[in-house]
């Protein structure tokens, strides 16, 4: 909140990494350019919250361990409906509050804190800073039986520590007074739970720590470590991470993923589920923290009291009403009916969605925005108010299944995008589908099989390249070419973590079916034939990073005889252009750089054109409205049908070695296969 009420310069001093990340930005996609999304990033809007208790309404495919009806808590953000991941959701005990269940995520991060701090019976540790978490680490500190000593610059807070355990909690206490507090040894363990620039905890907490001590840092203060005190003492410090191991793995909280109990004894979940079990045995209390209480009605007014600091406050819950449903779609009232214009829907509300493909559909003006969807339901709000639509939702069937919807445009992560296009058409509804249309075979075959069942419908997949007018000069240059062609596509695709959702095969499918089908889908176009066989092959050795796949030469060989070699390169450096495409063939070259300028050769000579229109996302969305309206398919089945197996071919081929030979069908309702 506060950060947001800064201007453009505060923000930028706020946060210099991300002021580098734009300027190396506008090097590469240009200055106007990365204005507009920067100020659609700042416009997004952003949860608050991360502790939250309540009933489970609705369980997910391959969750057993809670059903209807049940008592949890979670790290759920402040709303009435809440969708959360199984290994971030504990049981309440039945005489355990909502209210005290409620602290129940806050209260793991003090429990990580002092695990790390390896605390036995009878050690005396110092907590300094006692906002919530530190009033929470005093109670299991206590709990522990530990003698804890507890400050902070707020008397009424260590007032506070006392009734959470604490033996002795004063204002501003000095390592001298530690010191005195245990017989002259010394804290046996610290933990600092404040929060400030300051670099007085770090300070305290070196000198007040005996020798071959233990400090923990959970809170965020200056981090200048002393190293006299350190060096003398020998003294172990560590930084606690949030709730505990799990955390931040995509693995264990977005999959489910769980860590065996006889290899990590403590997760996040568990440490979740141990404070409430603490809550339940009597051994912990949080009822004196809380000194505020509003109805979500009144949460404007509880941020503010907050923001402004018009009264004293600690644990502030927020409270919905037991019989608070959720809405199926909200109105927006924003959506003006245009005589002619095609209905559309859409699934998906993330970064792409806002910052490509809306602004296109409101260039194209061939569509009246129905319903949009995301799974929190917040962003599509948002982005629903901002980019004209009717209504939003978070439930993807009030998309699909709206008869005021001639279109579905689907926008969502990748292993999302077969099941929903299979909906959609079989709801009787065009499809629009970013790329990639399945991410392994079985989910294009269920694709295929729904486009058999739905003949008059038609499915778009989002190949904007070849729309581009890039493209389209470089089809024109070789139209009269006989010979087979020689495609070279240069992708300079830039690093992503092994841990991002697109790496993981079963969620994004990796980087060479989510994205390299732009290449292969483009170098089809060109060649104006279909891929029969295709070979990949990527970097290896000792120091190879842990995905390869991104770092890969794909090659392609033609129905009609031409060969086209795709390097999807993550190893390079993005002040290079992105993407370089050399056509060779007939006596004639051309070179597309990036889709900004063409270089077309022919009789000795070079024209060189600048574009403008980018890399055909507007004309990718007005193709796609006037395939709708003569009932014509923008791309045929059969090249999106080629494209999609040649992708997943490319990964088969990587790892087998092997060339991967392909048989498709020339007809749009005939079986197609990959052997």
């Amino acid at each position: 909140m506060d950060i947001a009420k800064k201007s453009l310069i505060g923000k930028a001093r706020e946060r210099p990494d991300q002021v580098r990340r734009v300027i190396e930005k506008m090097k590469s996609e240009g200055v106007l350019d990365t204005i507009r999304q920067v100020r659609e990033k700042l416009d997004q809007p952003m949860g608050l919250g991360y502790c939250s208790a309540g009933v489970v309404v609705s369980a997910g495919q391959g969750v057993d361990q809670y059903k209807v009806g049940d008592r949890v808590a979670c790290n759920g953000p402040h709303a009435g409906v809440v969708s959360v991941p199984v290994n971030l959701c504990a049981s309440i005990a039945e005489n355990v509050s909502f209210d005290q269940a409620s602290f129940a995520v806050l209260g793991s991060i003090s429990m990580q804190g002092v695990r790390l701090a390896k605390v036995s019976l009878g050690e005396t540790v110092l907590v300094i800073g006692l906002g919530l978490v530190g009033q929470v680490a005093v109670g299991l500190l206590a709990a522990a039986g530990c003698r804890v000593i507890g400050t902070d610059p707020d008397p009424a807070k260590c007032e506070l520590a006392l009734q959470s355990g604490a033996a002795i909690a004063q204002p501003n206490l000095s390592a001298s007074n530690v010191q005195a507090l245990s017989r002259g040894a010394g804290a046996d363990a610290v933990l600092i739970t404040a929060s400030t620039s300051s670099n007085g905890p770090i300070e305290l907490a070196c000198e007040a720590a005996r020798t071959k001590g233990r400090i923990v840092l959970v809170g965020v203060v200056g981090l200048e470590v002393p190293r006299r005190p350190m060096y003398f003492k020998e003294v172990e410090f560590v930084v606690s991470c949030s709730y505990g191991p799990g955390r931040y793995d995509p693995n264990y909280e977005e999959r489910g993923i769980d860590y065996p109990i006889g290899h990590v004894r403590w997760t996040e979940q568990r440490n979740i589920q141990a404070v409430l079990d603490l809550m339940a045995s009597g051994k912990l209390s949080v009822d004196h923290l809380i000194s505020h209480r509003f109805d979500i009605e009144q949460a404007e007014q509880a941020y503010q009291m907050i923001s402004e600091g018009s009264e004293p406050y600690l644990g502030v819950v927020l409270n919905y009403a037991e019989s608070s449903q959720a809405t199926p779609r909200i109105p927006l009232g924003k959506s003006t009916p245009v005589a002619g214009a095609l209905k559309l829907g859409v699934l998906g509300a993330g970064n792409f969605a806002r910052m490509t493909m809306f602004p296109q559909l409101q260039k194209a003006g061939d569509f009246q925005l129905t319903t949009i969807c995301s799974a929190s339901g917040m962003s599509a709000h948002s982005a629903g108010d901002k980019f004209g639509f009717s209504e939003c939702t978070a439930d993807e069937q009030e998309v699909i299944r709206d008869e005021n919807t001639d279109a579905v445009m689907i926008l969502t992560r990748h292993h999302l995008h077969s099941g929903q296009v299979c909906a959609a058409l079989d709801a009787g509804k065009h499809v629009f589908v970013e790329k990639p249309l399945a991410v392994d075979g079985p989910q294009l075959l269920a694709v295929e099989d729904a486009v058999n069942r739905n003949p008059n419908q038609i499915v778009m997949v989002g190949f904007n390249r070849r729309f581009s007018e890039a493209a389209q000069q470089v089809k024109q240059h070789f139209a009269k070419v006989m010979q087979p062609l020689t495609v070279q596509y240069r992708f300079n695709a830039g690093s992503i973590p092994a841990d991002v959702w697109i790496q993981h095969p079963e969620e994004g499918g990796g980087r060479i079916i989510g994205e390299a089908c732009h290449a292969i889908d483009l170098v089809t176009y060109l060649t104006g034939s279909l891929p029969v066989e295709v070979y990949a092959t990527c970097i290896g050795g000792p120091n190879a990073p842990e995905i390869v796949d991104d770092q890969a030469f794909i090659t392609i060989r033609h129905e009609n005889g031409s060969i086209s070699s795709i390097g999807y390169l993550a190893g390079g450096d993005r002040a290079m252009s992105k993407e370089r495409v050399e056509v060779l063939g007939g006596g004639k070259m051309a070179v597309i750089d990036d889709f900004r300028r063409v270089e077309l050769a022919s009789g000795g000579k070079v024209n060189t054109i600048k574009t403008t229109s980018g890399k055909g996302h507007l004309e990718e969305v007005q193709a796609f409205a006037q395939g709708m309206r003569k009932g014509r398919w923008p791309i045929e089945w059969s090249e999106l049908l080629s494209t999609s197996w040649a992708s997943i071919a490319a990964v088969q081929s990587l790892r087998e070695g092997i060339p991967i030979p392909l048989h498709f069908a020339r007809q749009p309702n005939e079986n197609t296969a990959v052997d």
